[in-house]
């Protein structure tokens, strides 16, 4: 009895700390800036489509004759005006950016959460096509990759081209690769399974990663 106690009081704490991480997974994934249109005019952007029920940012200057649009997700923490340098980047070379910021992030209203990220980048995605016409393309980082390999995966979206840049194969397998204590795979709830939503597209797409990535791994 006296060898019993102390097993099960170790059982106990292991499933408090299941319990515990199930719960506050939002907390562990999600780091929203509240970044919003105020702060966009100092970086030469502007609120799209518009300032009270912004999706996201588009610059104040695109090219005259842009050969297609860019959609861009970022990564998990921070807000979409933090990728500024996604647009100067892509301007350059002749296409328009808009920077897609989430639900929740920003001074967005929402959810927080993968259904709610999709439903949202798909509503951006519809009205990109028919405000700019021309072609559309994906671009995500890290978890943004996991948006934008779905929006590509419906093919009414009708989505040219596919960039993710630092992907994983899906939040639960990189989950169980960070904490391989716990049954971290089983426990996640949002999924952002870029390897199942590219299967799904037939489009081109191009992957960079780090090779000295300490979080994703390769």
């Amino acid at each position: 009895m006296k060898l019993m106690t102390p097993i099960i009081l170790l059982a106990l704490l292991y499933l408090a700390v299941v319990a515990g991480t199930y719960f506050a997974q939002n907390r562990l994934l999600y780091f929203p800036d509240t970044a919003g249109p105020d702060r966009a005019k100092h970086l030469g952007l502007e609120p799209w489509p518009d300032h009270d029920s912004y999706l996201g940012f588009v610059s104040g200057t695109p090219p005259e004759t842009p050969k297609g649009t860019f959609l861009v997700w970022h990564g998990n923490a921070g807000s979409a005006l933090d990728r500024a340098y996604y647009t100067r980047a892509l301007e350059t070379r002749g296409y328009r950016v808009v920077l897609l910021e989430y639900p929740a992030y920003g001074t967005r209203e929402g959810k927080l959460g993968e259904a709610s990220f999709v439903a949202d980048a798909e509503r951006a995605a519809g009205l990109a096509a028919e405000q700019f016409g021309g072609a559309l393309y994906a671009l995500g980082e890290s978890m943004g990759c996991g948006v934008a390999s779905a929006v590509a995966a419906n093919p009414d979206n009708r989505i040219e081209g596919v960039v993710l840049i630092t992907p994983w194969a899906s939040l639960p397998d990189l989950a169980q690769s960070l904490y391989w204590y716990l049954p971290a795979k089983w426990l996640t709830r949002d999924r952002y399974d870029n390897v199942r939503n590219l299967q799904m597209y037939g489009g081109p797409v191009a992957v960079a990663i780090c090779s000295e990535d300490e979080v994703i791994p390769n």
